[in-house]
């Protein structure tokens, strides 16, 4: 599980142990690491309009810092690490992800097809790097999208590549939603939008990863 650029939090932990409490094993990494322990920078409890500027002023340099090969590399790090957890289901492995956490989850399973089965990204730029990374991907693929991220006409755009690359998927505009809809400790929060995401994820996990 990708946090999004805000890092982990109480909120991150909170979808971690949801998730956990249907029998998965979930890894959620401190993207940052490199910076410092979690959170690397001090986040209020709430984060509203009149905080956010000068908390993504701190954060930016870190997010622009993790580069798509800092990406790569780490996630072989972490697949890695659950392969040889004592707790952990041989078979496939599922990635999700929030805002730059949603493409870092693309990026993982484009670089592991084999590995990995199934990939969600919600409210993520996931055609950030073009159509030849959406092209390796062999999981099957949830994009969740703020009403506020793309218009009809880029989602018709974004799925017409999913479809000539032969990806099994369901991409979707959360209606009402803006950019960050799940996270509960922020402005931009949408309960029905959360909930939208558990009845995606779930049902997709649990196909992806019947046979795990």
């Amino acid at each position: 599980m990708y946090a999004d650029g805000l890092g982990i939090r109480p909120v991150l932990r909170e979808m971690a142990r949801e998730l956990a409490g249907h029998g998965y094993y979930v890894l959620v990494p401190n993207l940052f690491y490199r910076h410092g322990p979690a959170p690397v920078i001090e986040l209020p409890d709430r984060l509203g309009e009149e905080v956010r500027p000068a908390v993504f002023a701190r954060l930016m340099p870190l997010i622009e810092a993790h580069t798509a090969e800092r990406v790569l590399s780490d996630a072989d790090a972490y697949l890695r690490f659950l392969t040889a957890q004592p707790e952990v289901s041989a078979g496939p492995v599922a990635v999700t992800g929030y805002c730059i956490g949603g493409l870092a989850a693309v990026r993982t399973a484009a670089a592991h097809p084999g590995q990995v089965a199934a990939l969600a990204s919600f409210h993520g730029p996931v055609g950030a790097d073009g159509p030849d990374s959406l092209s390796k991907l062999t999981a099957e693929v949830h994009f969740g999208h703020a009403e506020s991220d793309l218009t009809p006409e880029a989602l018709d755009e974004l799925n017409q590549v999913l479809d000539a690359a032969g990806v099994g998927y369901t991409s979707e505009i959360y209606p009402g939603t803006v950019h960050g809809f799940t996270m509960s400790d922020t402005d931009a929060f949408s309960a029905s939008g959360l909930k939208r995401h558990w009845d995606r994820l779930l049902p997709l996990l649990g196909r992806a990863l019947a046979n795990g």
